[in-house]
């Protein structure tokens, strides 16, 4: 009998809620109609974001960063960059025109 499509986050608080009275991966899986291995990676997935959030390590975003994001250690960098160019430019103005 095939199941209605539902997301497996959607469930993974009933999940976990089964795991914690001790029912294994298979009946969990029977019960809400996946396969053994579903239940097997979620489980995996949840230990491995919860071992790196208590290690203090915080989640990057995924896929492609928007057009005006940048970090700020690499704008300040540049800000300098674009300070010292600007100095330097005037600089040989000031040289080229007989002011210094």
């Amino acid at each position: 009998m095939p199941r209605a499509y539902t997301h497996i986050k959607h469930l993974e608080k009933q999940i976990f809620e089964m795991k914690e009275t001790g029912k294994t991966n298979r009946e969990i899986a029977t019960h809400f109609g996946f396969g053994k291995k579903q239940i097997t990676r979620l489980v995996t997935r949840h230990n491995q974001a919860e071992r790196k959030a208590a290690a203090g390590i915080l989640p990057r975003r995924r896929g492609r960063p928007s057009k005006g994001h940048k970090p700020a250690e690499q704008e300040k960098d540049n800000e300098i960059k674009r300070l010292k160019m600007e100095n330097e430019l005037l600089r040989d103005f000031l040289r080229i025109a007989g002011r210094r």
